[in-house]
């Protein structure tokens, strides 16, 4: 079942999307050679503390930290460590909060100090992937004209969508219908109401769209070892257009 949010509902979820948008930031801006994924987790619980907030991912599911964190061909769900990270390395993170009971959940795909251009072009696509996917979440629309607005921009440019994850609903629960598939021809599905909250969130991989979850039954990463790219942004839809809840 998709919940609709009342006014009220909307109004808390602007709340912690803001938390969670104010903290990617902090985190962003941490991005830097020699600075370890551990220490980024680090950060990421005290800012939540701080806002008393909760971290969503910790605890969930068993999840044990705070925030995802996946370098280069880790797609998604990876465990934060005390590697250092190096120049040329690109760095997934993926946060969410729970606050006043309702969640907020984004990622970003940040370079770590220069990056190559064909690397460079990989995050431009995935991030102009989830404004296209955005922009076609309006009243009236399907669900599947946002996955097919996704998959639309990334293969013309030769990349590779990531089937075995999905955007969601999210709301009171951090996962709640429906589930949003990054690729799907249009005019499929549900039609887009007022009051609909999603967590939109393509995963694009540079070759093949497949993946494998490693033996910590989490960290999922490229099936050929090459790099993947993950932006996600909570969203509601309105009858002004979409709202964009995690973004500053």
């Amino acid at each position: 079942m998709i919940v609709l949010k009342t006014a009220a509902e909307l109004a808390k979820m602007r709340v912690a999307g803001r938390m969670v948008a104010e903290i990617l930031a902090i985190l962003r801006q941490k991005v830097v050679p020699g600075v370890t994924t551990h220490e980024l987790d680090r950060i990421a619980e005290v800012e939540c503390r701080k806002r008393k907030a909760l971290p969503a991912f910790k605890g969930y599911g068993g999840f044990p930290y705070t925030i995802c964190a996946s370098p280069n061909e880790k797609v998604v769900h990876g465990f934060p460590d005390k590697k250092p990270l190096v120049a040329g390395d690109i760095l997934s993170i993926d946060f969410g909060v729970l606050y006043d009971g309702f969640y907020g959940d984004a990622a970003f795909t940040e370079p770590v100090g220069s990056i190559d251009a064909e690397t460079q072009r990989l995050l431009t696509v995935t991030e102009d992937s989830l404004q296209s996917a955005i922009a076609m979440a309006v009243v009236g629309n399907r669900l599947s004209d946002i996955s097919h607005a996704v998959q639309a921009r990334v293969e013309a440019e030769g990349f590779s969508v990531v089937r075995e994850f999905v955007g969601h609903g999210i709301g009171r629960k951090l996962h709640e219908s429906p589930q949003i598939p990054n690729y799907g021809v249009p005019g499929q599905g549900v039609r887009l109401k007022p009051g609909m909250t999603l967590a939109i969130e393509p995963m694009i991989n540079v070759g093949v769209p497949g993946v494998k979850v490693l033996e910590d039954g989490w960290t999922a990463v490229t099936q050929d070892g090459k790099l993947s790219c993950h932006f996600e942004h909570t969203i509601a839809i309105t009858e002004n257009g979409p709202e964009i809840l995690t973004s500053l």
